[in-house]
């Protein structure tokens, strides 16, 4: 076996067993998104005992039966809007409390929406810091015992790296993510803007063989569960300023026929999609809803707008913070039943987030829960979902702004944020999310590269704030109880410096802060509790994707100075003396030049068996021309050979995806073809 066919195998995969906690009734959810450090690992006894007591509890006319909410919009009655509910489950069993009833929900929002609202409309009487209550996160000190001083002693290793059996380079193994092109290694499936072209990939040259329309969808992406194509993308039909979301589920069992069989539309921000098997899971968010708001004029003083834009928040509905679903025809319904919401602190900024799970044959049936926040990051690992906030300092946008492809996110309107992150953590299990553990942390998470978990331990990278000193940190954390305790940390990384890039193996971490140098750090991480610093390389530029080439090598794509002027380059690296990382080669494109897997790591293929990477690169002059760099490792040294491929903005669309036999089909704006290598 090859370096890269034997990794992950220390990394949990099971899903938490919290399929047995059913009760009658309907399950919805969104909130914000926001950065969050949670690793929930609940036990079998723990679950059953729960469930024991829940379905007792239901039988007996208690909690989960006609209970307050049950009546309230968006509720038990199966089917409305043409969306199928699945069974209410306990959707929160940690610190997080479901709102008792929709008038106890819409009392939360205006609460707070009071506290935002100025003479201007949102925001208007200056910006509103928040704190979270309480202390979640308690540092654990304690001596490691001998299995850990074993393990501290060993070389930490860079063997993970993932690839989804679809062809998509992801995050995390087994957890495919939305891409333009994706195969099963007999049919290819290539959105082009506002088509699907499926294609023949068995013979000797590829074949298209049909094409379908995807109508309502604006920059589709697609998910391919057996037969059956995900298309998402940006609702057409919602306004820029409040964008929806609509899911198409194509049938591609005829390839010579593919035929769209589900249309569903949020009218939310799409934050994050993910497939675990069949399963589909999404995370969506909506922020301040747009409400009767005035401003000051010439007859109009400060004080009579405030009040009139006071009234209208106290007027708001549930409507207006709540999301809604559509499936088909029908009209929109309420996606979020009432008790399924859950009312976190203050300390999330106003908004709603939701976690939605449906099968990709059946996407009208639907299992949501939702924060009364929002969340600004996603991350999701084999068997868990983490929420997490921002952390930073400064305002920025959801509904606007942000990259769902890296899950990067900036800050948002509807609350200052305080310098600390805060974490929420949700089992998987199917199509549902259940919450079981919330913490925070001092610091500002990146994106969604900077959380990773391994070993029932959550790893996170933050940098500086203002509750921080002017440095970065890499800290892990473990659940007690409800709370996720921090377990260990190393500070002091890239002091005057921001984080650009974090890479994460079973018991290493790679990372690289930026600001005139390169400064790639390499800590271990095999005794969880004293993550301890190995060592550092100070180069010109700076990475912004790192990828594995075994255990032996890494590289890293990004950009640094040559002698035209800044441009893209890559570097490789020799990783086998973790405490001692040198750059064996450095490859640079030249001045005008970006390489995509800095910002988008779907363009970057790595095929261990030819030692060859694929990574797509653009040159800006009087028009954008994008190539495909072809770099074979030989030596210890980077061979290029680039191929012009693409111009414009189909250079977005370039992608290199490798088959099981070994070819590999590179895709264009407007062809899909075999690449001689």
């Amino acid at each position: 076996m090859t370096d890269l066919e034997n990794l992950w195998d220390a990394y949990p995969t099971g899903p938490a067993p919290v399929g047995a906690i059913l009760t009658a009734a309907d399950s919805t959810g969104r909130g914000r998104r926001r950065r969050v450090l949670v690793r929930p690992l609940l036990t079998a006894a723990a679950v059953t005992a729960l469930a024991g007591a829940y379905l007792a509890g239901a039988l007996t006319g208690g909690p989960g039966g006609s209970g307050p909410g049950g009546s309230g919009p968006g509720g038990p009655s199966a089917g409305a809007g043409g969306v199928d509910r699945l069974p209410r489950h306990v959707a929160f069993q940690a610190d997080l409390e479901p709102a008792t009833s929709c008038d106890d929900l819409r009392a939360s929002y205006v609460r707070r929406g009071l506290e935002l609202v100025g003479p201007w409309g949102w925001s208007g009487g200056g910006p509103i810091a928040y704190g979270m209550e309480g202390d979640l996160l308690r540092r654990s000190i304690s001596t490691p015992d001998s299995d850990q001083a074993v393990g501290a002693a060993r070389t930490p290793r860079t063997e993970r790296q993932t690839n989804s059996e679809t062809g998509t380079n992801v995050q995390e193994a087994g957890v495919d993510e939305p891409d333009t092109v994706k195969t099963d290694g007999s049919v290819l499936v290539a959105v082009r803007h506002d088509r699907l072209d499926v294609y023949d990939v068995t013979g000797s040259s590829t074949a298209k063989v049909s094409t379908v329309d995807l109508p309502g969808v604006e920059g589709p992406e697609i998910l391919l569960a057996g037969d059956t194509v995900v298309a998402l993308g940006r609702d057409a039909g919602t306004p820029a300023e409040a964008p929806g979301t609509r899911v198409l589920t194509v049938s591609i069992a005829d390839p010579a026929a593919p035929k769209v069989v589900d249309d569903v539309r949020y009218d939310a921000r799409e934050v994050s999609a993910r497939q675990h098997e069949d399963t589909v899971r999404l995370v969506l968010a909506n922020g301040l809803p747009e409400l009767d708001f005035v401003e000051p004029t010439g007859k109009r003083s400060e004080q009579e707008a405030l009040a009139h834009n006071r009234k209208a928040v106290t007027d708001s509905t549930l409507a207006d913070w709540l999301p809604t679903v559509a499936v088909g025809d029908a009209k929109p319904t309420q996606l979020l039943d009432c008790r399924d919401v859950a009312l976190p602190s203050d300390a999330l900024a106003l908004g709603t987030t939701g976690v939605v799970g449906f099968d990709a044959t059946d996407a009208g049936r639907l299992d949501a829960i939702g924060l009364a926040g929002l969340a600004d990051i996603a991350y999701e690992s084999a068997d868990h979902l983490y929420l997490a906030s921002a952390g930073s300092d400064s305002w920025g946008c959801i509904d606007w702004c942000g990259d769902v492809v890296t899950g990067t996110s900036r800050a948002f309107p509807g609350g200052l944020n305080d310098g600390t992150s805060y974490v929420f953590g949700f089992a998987l299990d199917g199509t549902r999310a259940t919450h079981v553990a919330s913490g925070e942390v001092e610091g500002a998470i990146r994106d969604r590269w900077s959380l990773d978990e391994a070993g029932g331990v959550l790893r996170v990278a933050v940098g500086p704030t203002s509750e921080t000193g002017n440095f970065s940190s890499v800290v892990t954390f473990e659940q007690q109880g409800r709370e996720l305790v921090e377990r260990g940390r190393l500070d002091g990384l890239g002091r005057n410096e921001e984080i650009e890039s974090v890479r994460w193996f079973d018991d290493l971490a790679i990372v690289v802060t930026f600001r005139r140098r390169d400064p790639l750090y390499t800590v271990d991480l095999s005794d969880t509790s004293a993550p301890r610093l190995l060592g550092a390389l100070k180069i010109p530029g700076f990475s912004a994707y790192l990828h594995p080439l075994g255990r032996a090598r890494l590289i890293g794509v990004g950009a640094g100075p040559g002698p035209d002027g800044w441009g893209a380059q890559v570097g490789l690296f020799d990783v086998r003396d973790t405490d001692r990382v040198s750059r064996l080669d450095v490859l640079g494109y030249g001045r005008a030049t970006s390489a995509l897997a800095g910002t988008d790591p779907r363009a970057f293929t790595w095929l261990p068996d030819r030692r060859t990477v694929l990574t797509v690169v653009e040159r800006w002059g009087s028009r954008r021309v994008g190539y495909l760099s072809v770099l074979k490792l030989a030596g210890g040294r980077l061979q290029e050979r680039r191929i012009k491929v693409e111009y414009g903005a189909d250079v977005d669309l370039v992608r290199a995806v490798p088959l099981p036999d070994g070819r590999v089909v590179l895709v264009t704006g407007e062809e899909a073809q075999f690449l001689e290598l």
